[in-house]
């Protein structure tokens, strides 16, 4: 009931309250299911608790193994069922409600075997023992889902995958440099929006950059349903010491962590010195020492030219890190 209620609410038209729609809907429906989940967990805990302080005898039948073992069978369908129909639409409510199916198997499995084992054993309290144990890993599972339902509310990253097929695509077009400033907004399956800065030489005509643009806009909307906002950066290529120092700097942030990048690279030439300018992009949740790497950069830079003073804009990505180094 609280997936297709979810997913109901979640297909509603976007209004003027809503303009991004209402596709959340079914992260929430997710987090439900996720929370019921673990109330279950905490439930068979304190039943199966109170069971091996207080062993009773477990009634032992032909009809309850049978209605047991098929019950299995059917949780098992079922489990395999939304987890495959949740991964082929990316449905965080059905993943969770597979999930559940999964627990339903566990904790009904753990009865048969519990029944079998009492009755011919006469041990009561290994019923409690075996409830114990998987109310144990249902509370697991049933955490690992709530942090898994949470993160798109809470705003995730965006997948690896979406990242490495955003950049691909858009180097793929002609003239295009570069991309950085990556952002993804997730409103919910479906609803996604993106924007980037693409990188083009200073000495492209701006109409030809601007349409080229226009078509990697309406080409990801066409295909992949994402709506993407482009923000157009001149690069200056004519100028060979620009690229010499941009190579150089790129190739040291590499050396000093595979994880930083720097882009929008400018020198400003003055009477008694030369402004060197760029961003200096840093993961998100970087835990190194920012001030350190930062002093590092600019000291390279003095090593080019003794003329050369750095300014530096620190910038955090909104992409998928890297790995962190081993």
């Amino acid at each position: 009931m609280v997936s297709l209620i979810g997913f109901r609410l979640a297909a509603k038209a976007p209004d003027a309250e809503h303009p991004y729609g209402h596709a959340r809907y079914e992260y929430l429906a997710g987090l439900v299911v996720s929370v019921t989940i673990l109330a279950i967990g905490l439930s068979l805990l304190k039943e199966s608790a109170l069971k091996v302080l207080h062993p009773t005898p477990v009634a032992f039948s032909w009809l309850s193994i049978g209605v047991l073992a098929a019950s299995i069978l059917v949780k098992l369908w079922l489990s395999g069922f939304n987890r495959a129909v949740g991964k082929k639409i990316n449905s965080e409510t059905l993943m969770a409600t597979a999930a559940d199916s999964r627990n339903d198997v566990l904790t009904t499995g753990a009865v048969l075997l519990s029944t079998i084992l009492c009755s011919l054993t006469g041990y009561g309290i290994m019923d409690g023992i075996m409830g114990v144990g998987v109310a144990a890993f249902i509370l697991w599972s049933g955490w690992g889902l709530v942090m898994d339902t949470l993160s798109p509310l809470l705003g995730e990253s965006p997948s690896p995958e979406l990242v490495e097929h955003i950049e691909r695509t858009v180097m793929s077009y002609p003239g295009v440099l570069g991309v950085h400033d990556l952002m993804v907004h997730d409103y919910g399956p479906g609803h996604q929006f993106a924007s980037l800065h693409v990188e083009f030489p200073a000495e492209t005509d701006p109409l030809t950059a601007h349409d080229v643009i226009d078509n990697i806009e309406n080409d990801f909307l066409k295909k992949d349903r994402l709506q993407v906002t482009i923000h157009y950066d001149p690069i200056v290529t004519a100028d060979a010491s620009v690229g010499v120092l941009r190579a150089r700097l790129k190739e040291h942030a590499r050396q000093l962590d595979p994880r930083l990048s720097i882009h929008d690279l400018r020198i400003v030439p003055g009477d008694s010195h030369t402004n060197v300018l760029f961003d200096l992009v840093f993961p998100a949740g970087y835990t190194g020492d920012i001030d350190q790497m930062l002093a590092k950069m600019c000291q390279f830079v003095k090593e080019q030219d003794p003329k050369y003073c750095c300014v530096v804009k620190v910038e955090q990505s909104y992409a998928s890190a890297l790995p962190d180094k081993k």
